[in-house]
């Protein structure tokens, strides 16, 4: 069954913003190229807040990816760079990428926070989504 994963990021402010989106960039560019990569999505919302989505074949597959390449190295860049940090993970009959709704709704049932080092109180307390917003709808990509 194909394996989901989605990432919510808030980045801390404007100053971190070059940062996060040189990261972002490489991080994109390896997906593409990732064994077991099926679809993604890169989408925002309001208040530098950023959303991915993306599915594999399996779990060991993101776990390829997750832990190699700009994903790697831009991981402890976030710790610094992000205010808030969230994710879940599932497995699903289907290998589109989940709609927002979904999207939102996995992340308030089963979604967990990722640590940073200068978190919001929303992020002390837990809150995956603080501000309840799902993302933007965009459009999904492919492996290359």
């Amino acid at each position: 069954m194909p394996f989901v994963s989605v990432t919510r990021l808030r980045v801390r402010g404007w100053p971190y913003m070059l940062q996060f989106l040189w990261h972002t960039v490489a991080s994109q560019r390896q997906v593409k190229r990732s064994a077991g990569f099926l679809q993604g999505t890169l989408s925002s919302a309001q208040g530098r807040v950023f959303w991915t989505a993306t599915v594999w074949a399996d779990e060991a597959s993101m776990k390829r990816f997750r832990d190699t390449g700009g994903h790697k190295k831009a991981m402890p860049r976030l710790l610094d760079i992000c205010d808030q940090a969230s994710l879940a993970h599932w497995t699903q009959d289907s290998d589109t990428v989940p709609d927002a709704a979904a999207m939102l709704e996995r992340m308030q049932a089963s979604g967990r926070t990722s640590k940073v080092r200068n978190p919001t109180s929303e992020q002390l307390a837990g809150a995956t989504v603080p501000d309840g917003r799902p993302p933007r709808p965009s459009r999904p990509f492919g492996p290359r």
